[in-house]
C-alpha cells in the first residue's frame, strides 16, 4: 500500500490549506470536550468545572509536549537556537511531555478549582485522553511520520513522499488502535461500574494501556533521532517505564483500598 504516493500531507487548493496533524489534534480535543461535558453533567458537576479543566488541559498539552520534545529529544540543537522553540508549527511535539504538562496543570486546577485531589480529575480526564491520542495518531499517518521499520506483512505502507521505497509498519495506526482499545475499556469502567470512586484505578488503566502499548511498538518503530541508533531502548521506551510502573501502583493502590 503507497501512502501517500498521489496525495500531499495536506490537501491543498488556492482556498483551502489543511494540516492533518493539527486537524486531527482539534477534532480529538473536541470529542474529548464532549465526553467530558456528559461525564460531568451525569455526576452533577458545574459546567464552570469543564470550562476551566479546557483551558489547563489545552495549554498545558502543547507547553508540555513541546517542552517534552526540546529536553527529550533534541536539547542540543535547541539549547542553540532558543527562539526556536516557540515555533510549534515547525514541528516538534513529545506526548511523554505533554502528559507531564497535563499532570502538572490539573495540580494547580485541582487546588484553585474543584478543591478535590488530583486523582478525582486525572481518573475522569484519562477517559477523553485516550481518544484524543488516537487522533493524533491518526493525524501522524496522515503526515506520513513516526512510522516503523520495513515489513512483508501485506498491511505495510509506503510512505512514498519521505522517499520511501519498501513498505514500513504502519506503527502510527498499531497505536491508535491501541489507544482505541483503552479508551473503549476505561469508557467501561466508568459508566458500568464503580471504579471511578476508586481513586487512581481509571489513571492507572490508562497509563498500562498508553504507555505499555507504546513501549511495545517502538521496537518496530524507526528512530526519531540519531542518538537513539546506539540505545537499547529508545527514548520513547525509557520515558514510558515510570508511567507503566506508575499505573500498576495506582491500580494496586486502588484495588487495595
Amino acid at each position: 500500500m503507497v501512502l501517500w504516493e498521489k496525495y500531499p500531507s495536506h490537501f491543498m487548493t488556492p482556498k483551502l490549506k489543511i494540516r492533518w496533524y493539527g486537524l486531527a489534534f482539534a477534532i480529538g480535543f473536541m470529542l474529548g470536550y464532549k465526553i467530558m461535558e456528559r461525564m460531568f453533567k451525569s455526576e452533577k458537576i458545574p459546567q464552570e468545572w469543564l470550562d476551566k479543566l479546557f483551558i489547563y488541559v489545552f495549554v498545558a498539552t502543547i507547553v508540555g509536549a513541546r517542552l517534552g520534545h526540546v529536553f527529550f529529544y533534541d536539547w542540543d540543537y535547541y539549547s542553540a537556537h532558543p527562539s526556536e522553540i516557540l515555533k510549534t508549527w515547525h514541528g516538534g511535539l513529545a506526548s511523554h511531555g505533554g502528559t507531564i504538562g497535563i499532570i502538572i496543570a490539573i495540580y494547580f486546577y485541582s487546588k484553585r478549582v474543584t478543591k478535590k485531589s488530583m486523582l478525582w480529575t486525572l481518573d475522569r480526564l484519562a477517559v477523553p485522553v485516550a481518544l484524543v491520542a488516537m487522533m493524533i495518531r491518526l493525524g501522524n499517518l496522515m503526515n506520513s511520520e513516526i512510522y516503523g521499520v520495513a515489513t512483508d506483512m501485506p498491511w505495510g505502507m509506503i510512505f512514498a513522499r519521505n522517499g520511501e521505497t519498501v513498505a514500513k509498519h504502519p506503527t502510527q495506526l498499531y497505536e491508535a488502535l491501541s489507544y482505541l482499545v483503552t479508551f473503549v475499556v476505561l469508557s467501561y469502567f466508568y459508566w458500568k461500574t464503580n471504579k471511578k470512586d476508586k481513586e487512581g484505578f481509571l489513571l492507572g488503566i490508562f497509563f498500562i494501556g498508553v504507555f505499555l502499548s507504546r513501549f511495545l511498538i517502538e521496537f518496530i518503530k524507526e528512530d526519531q533521532e540519531a542518538f537513539e541508533a546506539t540505545m537499547t531502548l529508545n527514548m520513547g521506551q525509557l520515558l514510558s517505564i515510570p508511567f507503566v510502573l506508575a499505573g500498576i501502583y495506582l491500580i494496586y493502590r486502588a484495588t487495595k483500598k
